[in-house]
């Protein structure tokens, strides 16, 4: 029963943010249709990657991984979790209140910390005036997380995994209607990205509601409780301001070198498919399973969960992450090329997706270890983990631009990530039998690479074979559904035979 629920959950995560996903792409082509690379789509990337940014510190980073653990024990122990998560609720609101009005006065210094190649000409106006109109959003997806957490303590995941889902709704629709108008569509695109927040939250405060939480903001009182959530979340908010800071070095980089930040937030957005599928799924069910577990003192327990989600996440992202790297051109190709988005940028882009695809499996496992600490409420060694990577980013990123310009961004992306995902891996070593891999993942994750590997090779061979038609207009379709189908087919076909995946436990899973 309990493979079962875990898989339940991931299952249901992974859906819906499938789902986004694909959404998200058709989002994506969209923008890169009307605006290409150009200045208009680079001043809109960084108008909303700004309260992207900080929501990684209220909302799924900091302030979330140390709500989460504290709320899931509450509710094991029945010790008045409505009252914390009510309080929690009104102190983020707050807090995020005067924060957003001090981002809007601040804006021309935000947007040149993240972009500071655009001072010397039109796009920092441009990216102000967008990110006065579209910063608003961190105060409702910050609330949002918070609610969507609560949900998924409760065991109650559908609301909080499909509400994403409506950010890409509406920007689509916006830009379907946006021109049909004539509308601006930096314009019409900055202005979706506050009116989606608010969606999003009301579906998660229903769902809340009806599970029996309701939050409504009122005056927040500083209890030892959220004092506690404090000191838990101050390590965690500094770690995710040192990823943050990660992100700033890359768009830095991107910002010196024309059309740059649209290559990597597009190669980004490809690799992040696969990772918010599964890693973000397996992360958000595993960590209140294993704040749970850890409360009722289930190490037996906290193990298998811990060692199934690394599998699954290790069996799905590995064979994801050998085809970014072997067929980037036609996946960037047919997705992306058209209107204002040429030949150039495809190439470029691919080189982007193929280095971020190196790094793919250890972003996922990043995100299985990650829930070890942060359930036993230890958020400071990952804080320390996340500084040395963030030096080694800095230090490729931008040593290495000099001399391979802006894939220097994507390398120290990638390396860095690597060197975190041993930290945690050599950190989670004092935890005891409960954070150890366990006989059958070691005996799994060879025959996952092995057949990976095979896959690979009939996707590279594949790829040569259909040749020109992953480039004629219409047939490139049906040509890039068919090589990712005949890749699928072989890498499920060859895990089987392997024993990397057994195909009796899916369905069985699947029947339950």
């Amino acid at each position: 029963m309990k493979q079962i629920r875990l898989i339940s959950g991931v299952l249901t995560v992974g859906f819906w943010t499938l789902l986004s996903r694909v959404f998200g792409f058709a989002r994506d082509i969209m923008i890169a249709a009307y605006l290409g690379s150009g200045p208009v789509a680079e001043a809109f990337l960084i108008a909303f990657s700004l309260p992207n940014m900080f929501r990684r510190f209220f909302a799924e980073g900091a302030f979330n991984m140390a709500f989460v653990p504290m709320f899931s024990k509450k509710l094991e122990a029945s010790d008045d979790a409505h009252g914390f998560a009510k309080d929690a609720f009104s102190g983020l609101a707050a807090l995020l209140i005067v924060f957003s009005i001090f981002a809007l006065f601040a804006m021309p210094y935000l947007v040149l910390l993240m972009a500071g190649g655009f001072a010397a000409d039109e796009r920092i106006d441009l990216a102000v005036s967008l990110g006065r109109i579209a910063f608003p959003y961190i105060l409702f997806i910050s609330l949002a997380a918070l609610l969507s957490g609560l949900l998924n303590a409760t065991g109650r995941f559908v609301a909080a995994a499909a509400a994403p889902v409506l950010l890409n709704i509406f920007f689509v629709i916006a830009m379907l209607v946006g021109d049909f108008a004539g509308w601006d569509m930096g314009r019409t695109l900055a202005w979706t990205v506050p009116i989606a927040g608010i969606a999003q939250v009301a579906v998660v405060w229903t769902a809340a509601r009806r599970a029996g939480f309701t939050l409504v903001p009122r005056k927040p009182v500083l209890t030892p409780d959220l004092k506690r959530l404090a000191i838990i979340a101050a390590p965690a908010a500094l770690s995710g301001g040192v990823m943050q800071i990660n992100l700033l070095v890359g768009r830095q980089v991107a910002s010196f070198f024309d059309g740059a930040i649209a290559w990597l937030n597009y190669a980004d957005r490809l690799y992040q498919l696969p990772l918010g599928v599964v890693a973000i799924a397996i992360g958000v069910v595993l960590l209140p399973d294993l704040s749970r577990k850890l409360q009722a003192d289930d190490m037996e327990g906290s193990k298998h969960a811990f060692n199934r989600a690394a599998e699954i996440a290790l069996a799905l992202t590995i064979p994801a992450a050998v085809a970014l790297v072997v067929i980037p051109a036609p996946l960037i190709n047919v997705m992306f090329e058209r209107g204002q988005f040429g030949p150039d940028d495809t190439a470029s882009t691919a080189l982007a997706v193929a280095v971020y695809g190196l790094g793919l499996p250890a972003f996922v496992m990043q995100k299985v270890l990650q829930p070890l600490f942060y359930a036993r409420e230890d958020t400071k060694r990952p804080f320390k983990y996340a500084l040395v990577a963030m030096v080694i980013n800095a230090g490729l990123a931008i040593g290495l631009s000099y001399y391979i310009g802006y894939i220097a961004a994507a390398v120290g992306t990638t390396l860095s990530a690597w060197v975190m995902m041993a930290l945690l891996i050599q950190g989670s070593r004092n935890m005891g039998d409960a954070a150890a891999f366990d006989t059958r993942l070691k005996s799994r994750l060879w025959r996952i690479v092995l057949s990976s590997a095979v896959m690979g090779v009939a996707l590279w061979a594949f790829a040569l074979v259909l040749g020109p038609s992953l480039s004629m207009a219409g047939v490139k379709y049906i040509s890039l559904a068919a090589l990712i189908g005949v890749g699928m087919g072989i890498y499920f076909v060859t895990a089987h035979l392997t024993g990397a995946l057994r195909l009796s436990e899916l369905k069985s899973n699947m029947r339950r």
